[in-house]
């Protein structure tokens, strides 16, 4: 159990954490067009630190390259799907009780955003949505976009990027993030982790990780 004593900062995921899950979208998108069940969730994860879909989130390649690239990789899993089909899935909805979370964390602890994007403009912009994820942007101290710096989870200089600079032990630190692979290097420095499956499972845990009523 933590002691929630020493909790100093809550470092999060976005996407997934704080919006729903892309992976709803890309189910609805394979069944539609009669596609092999989790070919894009596959194609993400074949040779997943150096794929088209690490690539564009390092900003290494463009979106050109990056649609193409995608096509080969997921043709070689069984079905070819277009890079620039599966952008527009992306942007899921904000979940508006763990934006009140974040805000409630806000007001004792630290807070920073670890965030695998992609180059800006690559999805286009709805403008309502825009101003809305500015306004949650702005409740971090600290945001980290693997598309500005070149680096992506789960490189662990990332996470120590992100202590660096708010100045917290690792092991006094809360990491949220909806995929397992993204939650091992936080935890092998010492940060109490949350896998998040749903917004009432995530803000269950963090508030027994913080000792906070978040809802």
């Amino acid at each position: 159990m933590v002691d929630t004593l020493m909790i100093e900062a809550v470092i999060w995921d976005f996407g997934g954490v704080l919006t729903t899950s892309p992976f709803e979208a890309f189910a609805r998108y394979e069944t539609e067009r009669g596609l092999p069940i989790d070919i894009i969730r596959r194609t993400n994860a074949a040779n997943h630190l150096e794929n088209a879909w690490a690539k564009f989130e390092r900003a290494e390649i463009d979106i050109e390259a990056f649609d193409a690239l995608f096509a080969t990789e997921s043709k070689a899993l069984g079905a070819e799907v277009r890079g620039k089909d599966v952008l527009p899935l992306l942007s899921g909805d904000l979940r508006p009780e763990m934006v009140e979370a974040l805000k409630r964390i806000k007001a004792n602890f630290k807070t920073g955003c670890i965030t695998n994007n992609l180059p800006a403009n690559a999805i286009g912009s709805r403008s309502g949505r825009t101003l809305y994820v500015a306004e949650v942007m702005a409740l971090f101290d600290h945001v980290i976009e693997s598309a500005k710096i070149g680096l992506r989870k789960p490189d662990p200089r990332i996470y120590r990027m992100m202590v660096e600079t708010l100045q917290v032990n690792p092991k006094n630190c809360v990491y949220l993030d909806d995929l397992g692979v993204n939650l091992k290097p936080a935890r092998e420095m010492g940060m109490t982790t949350i896998k998040v499956a749903s917004a009432a499972q995530a803000i269950g845990e963090l508030e027994a990780a913080t000792g906070l009523t978040l809802r």
